[in-house]
């Protein structure tokens, strides 16, 4: 029978992840945790626990792998185009009349829905008085993030994607094609502030007027979740937005009362105290 990582070894695990490298998982689900260790160990073929932990401890560069496979980094550009034509529509108007907008995509991945928002931007003539905050746990994707080229087979959906999001430009006019990349235009990422963050230990570092975590509080108990709520109402300004996935809420969380959901009820509250 196939070896599996046991809930006890977990533990240790996790308390050498704090130990060495500082990053806290302890509050992050744990079927979903132990799911994705699992998946790793037997990936890389691994014989022993005793092996599997050493590699952790004491290979930086594994330790990089090992983050990676257990955050989940699954996005697409304009992904659910309701929500972005709800942006575009209800919370960009509002925005337009600050001086000057700092949005804070928070556990973004790879940067898709960043650059998403930096098109939406551009196209309300907003981009030149934005900053775009990009974090992640995950110092890999963000240098992805950074060199703002994603695979071409996938520009098709994105594309689509921002048509149904009310988009009306020529979606090709944001990128050059080459070989089987798509690379996005600079001027996007020049708007953009990448850098990592972890939303169980880190603590707020602006005021923003739109937080964005999309499917990312689902991985996370319930404890967590409402720890890392409480940061973004910490970091976001009173009538500022608050973003998160289609399956996420913030109505049995303590910040609840302060915030009110948009009319069309896409997962879009506004801080109203």
């Amino acid at each position: 029978m196939e070896f599996e990582v046991q809930d006890h070894e977990i533990d240790i695990l996790l308390q050498d992840l704090m130990e060495s490298y500082g990053y806290d998982f302890t509050d992050y689900s744990r079927a979903s945790l132990k799911r994705r260790i699992n998946r790793l160990y037997s990936l890389d073929k691994f014989s022993s626990f005793v092996l599997f932990r050493q590699r952790i401890k004491t290979d930086s560069t594994y330790f990089r792998r090992f983050v990676e496979e257990i955050t989940v980094n699954v996005t697409e550009m304009f992904r659910d185009p309701l929500f972005y034509k709800t942006i575009r529509e209800e919370v960009l108007p509002v925005l337009a009349t600050h001086p000057f907008i700092r949005i804070w995509h928070a556990g973004c991945s790879t940067g898709e829905e960043v650059y998403s928002m930096a098109i939406l931007l551009h196209e309300a003539g907003l981009l030149k008085k934005s900053l775009l905050y990009a974090t992640d746990i995950n110092p890999d994707v963000l240098d992805r993030l950074r060199k703002g080229i994603f695979p071409l087979r996938f520009i098709k959906q994105y594309s689509e994607n921002y048509i149904q999001s009310g988009g009306k430009q020529d979606f090709s006019s944001y990128y050059t094609a080459k070989y089987d990349w798509a690379k996005f235009d600079e001027k996007l990422a020049a708007k953009m502030v990448v850098a990592t963050h972890n939303l169980v230990s880190d603590r707020s570092f602006n005021e923003f007027q739109l937080i964005l975590c999309r499917n990312v509080l689902i991985y996370f108990d319930r404890n967590l979740q409402d720890k890392a709520l409480q940061l973004f109402d910490e970091s976001l300004d009173t009538l500022g937005f608050l973003a998160l996935g289609a399956k996420e809420n913030i109505k049995y969380s303590p910040i609840y009362r302060k915030y009110k959901q948009l009319d069309n009820k896409e997962r879009i509250w506004r801080k109203i105290a």
